[in-house]
């Protein structure tokens, strides 16, 4: 796909996102690797009102090559690419939210996970997510931490595709913009569903997990 058409998807992404609630305000960024480099949303851009020839352009060691500034979470999204790269190489696109009921759980909960495997499809779609210590937009460390868990995860042979940064959002990476907006629906929802659950669910047993690997190939 040409550079012209995938700065007009990620500019259809962004109007879906913000649409559907997952950002307010300028929150919220998404890039998509090419081969010599990455393109991003702008610094305090609204997503629902992105402009194809204002995206940020970045090369592949980081400078600004085109567009407007690029999101301050360009090295988050560069640290994702790369630690991915040897578990799932096909990742093109990377999207970060606000997403409410995701946030809130990160107020609330505790553990090295946001949630359980609370529904066959958030097994199969989303998988797993590790928590990431809170650190400001931008810093470095979160990039660090994010590249570190999806190096253990993969090791252990349960790739992920999204993590959650406390107090701050979600991350989630897949081959397509439209594959990622599929896991940040689902990782949402599911978020909700906990949220509003009261007593809390029991999560799948080991055995219906297991069932759902052999059957479809999830990666929990």
């Amino acid at each position: 796909m040409n550079e012209t058409r995938l700065r007009e998807e990620i500019c259809h992404l962004g109007k879906m996102l913000f649409d559907r609630g997952h950002v307010v305000g300028s929150a919220g960024n998404i890039s998509i690797r090419l081969d010599d480099g990455f393109l991003i949303t702008p610094t305090d851009a609204i997503l629902g009102e992105l402009d194809p020839a204002r995206i940020a352009r970045i090369d592949l060691q980081g400078r600004h090559a085109g567009g407007d500034k690029p999101s301050k979470t360009i090295e988050l999204h560069r640290r994702i690419y790369d630690a991915v790269a040897p578990i799932d190489p096909a990742t093109r696109c990377v999207i970060h939210t606000h997403s409410t009921h995701c946030v809130l759980l990160s107020l609330q909960a505790s553990g090295a996970e946001l949630l359980p495997a609370l529904t066959p499809y958030f097994v199969m779609k989303v998988g797993h997510v590790p928590r990431i210590a809170y650190h400001r937009p931008g810093d470095p460390q979160a990039a660090e931490m994010t590249a570190r868990a999806i190096a253990q995860y993969g090791k252990r042979g349960s790739p992920i595709r999204a993590v959650m940064i406390e107090r701050v959002g979600p991350n989630v990476w897949h081959e397509t913009p439209s594959a990622a907006f599929a896991v940040l629906e689902e990782l949402e929802e599911t978020a909700r569903l906990w949220a509003i659950s009261e007593p809390k669910p029991k999560p799948l047993t080991d055995g219906q997990i297991n069932d759902l690997r052999l059957t479809f190939g999830s990666r929990w």
